[in-house]
């Protein structure tokens, strides 16, 4: 990314620390759970794709791979969807900070740094991790008789928890119909192995005249995009065409 785009993100970032912006994400209980804290995981996400390669590969390497940074992911997202750890942030400006800073660097970056090295199956476990949990967590404020978080009302709170709820259904259908759309097939040999795509080749080659091959000329005579073995096969069949030609002369004399 360019200079441009590094200081744009980092502005959005400093604009949502502002009172401001946490005035009024924070405001309502929907607002915070489902729009403040995701926006702060995303700059995460986006810190790591400022990275270079080589030191993002260093970090994954000196974290121990990517297995402990999904870890550490789920559990630093599990404890800030959690009532108690919101109503800390609301009244700790300690608190609150350090939910700005864990968010980015314990939730968006180790996952945007380990997402690259999972499998299929890892990341099916993430997905269904994340899903699981924010429907679970909507179905406790919709059932919960009481308020689970002080600073907003038992209203608000089923409000947040239905929101919860679809978001969890519809995740959980995107999800899903990502794994019904494939891409290309891979081809494989007779041994299992996936075999490389044939490479596409330019060949040039030039009419023959007089029985002989013509000198290069520019631009050439014949210009044909070919793969290896028909390039071979072309020049073959030439060269036998030129043999059997100088025995008949060969013969007739």
């Amino acid at each position: 990314m360019n200079l441009h785009t590094r200081i744009g993100l980092g502005a959005c970032y400093l604009f949502l620390a502002t009172p401001v912006a946490r005035s009024a994400l924070e405001a309502a209980m929907s607002t915070h759970m489902l729009l403040q804290i995701p926006l702060l995981a995303a700059a995460g996400v986006l810190l790591a794709r400022l990275l270079p390669t080589r030191r993002r590969d260093a970090l994954l390497a000196a974290c121990g791979g990517a297995l402990p940074l999904v870890v550490l992911a789920l559990f630093a997202s599990s404890y800030w969807m959690l009532p108690r750890a919101l109503d800390a942030a609301l009244g700790d400006p300690l608190t609150e900070a350090a939910k700005f800073v864990s968010l980015p660097l314990l939730v968006g970056l180790p996952l945007a740094l380990a997402w690259r090295r999972l499998t299929a199956i890892g990341r099916g476990f993430v997905w269904t991790n994340f899903i699981s949990m924010l429907a679970v967590l909507g179905w406790l404020y919709i059932a919960a008789p009481v308020r689970v978080c002080n600073n907003y009302l038992v209203d608000e709170q089923g409000s947040t928890g239905w929101l919860m709820v679809k978001l969890a259904l519809l995740l959980f259908a995107g999800w899903l119909g990502t794994l019904f759309v494939g891409g290309k097939p891979t081809r494989r040999d007779a041994h299992g192995f996936v075999t490389p795509p044939r490479i596409m080749k330019s060949c040039t080659f030039d009419a023959p005249q007089a029985g002989k091959w013509a000198r290069p000329s520019h631009p050439p005579i014949a210009n044909v995009a070919c793969d290896l073995p028909l390039a071979g096969r072309l020049l073959n069949g030439s060269l036998r065409s030129t043999i059997d030609k100088r025995a008949d002369q060969g013969i007739s004399r």
